[in-house]
């Protein structure tokens, strides 16, 4: 059975930094693309960033460009996103994602097979 953990979410003022981790268990995703996206109550889940399989290519929302950092390690079977400039905007839920193809992609239609339950990330003044 595949799970998804993510985990470092937390409180942090503006300006701020926090690292995300999703530990993945039940298979390898190497030559899975691996993704975070982030959802505030009322809105559209928003794609923030994703990774190719090998850890190679990524790809950024724009809000975020410059300041996240996606990253992974296939050894442990883990991705990461560094959020450093954290802003009162960022206040969200992040999820962990798999992809189904190799290759980061910010399309919309870009389909995923496996979540994580979430983390919260709450950013105050």
């Amino acid at each position: 059975q595949v799970q998804l953990i993510e985990s470092g979410g937390g409180l942090v003022q503006a300006g701020g930094s926090l690292r995300l981790s999703c530990a993945a268990s039940g298979r390898t995703f190497s030559r899975n693309a691996m993704a975070w996206f982030r959802q505030v109550p009322g809105k559209e889940r928003e794609f923030v960033a994703a990774i190719s399989g090998s850890g190679g290519g990524t790809v950024y929302a724009d809000a975020v460009k410059g300041r996240f950092t996606i990253s992974r390690d296939n050894a442990k079977n883990t991705v990461y996103l560094q959020m450093n400039s954290l802003k009162l905007e960022d206040t969200a839920v992040y999820y962990c994602a798999v992809g189904r193809f190799y290759y980061a992609t910010n399309q919309r239609d870009t389909p995923y097979d496996y979540w994580g339950q979430g983390t919260q990330v709450t950013v105050s003044s």
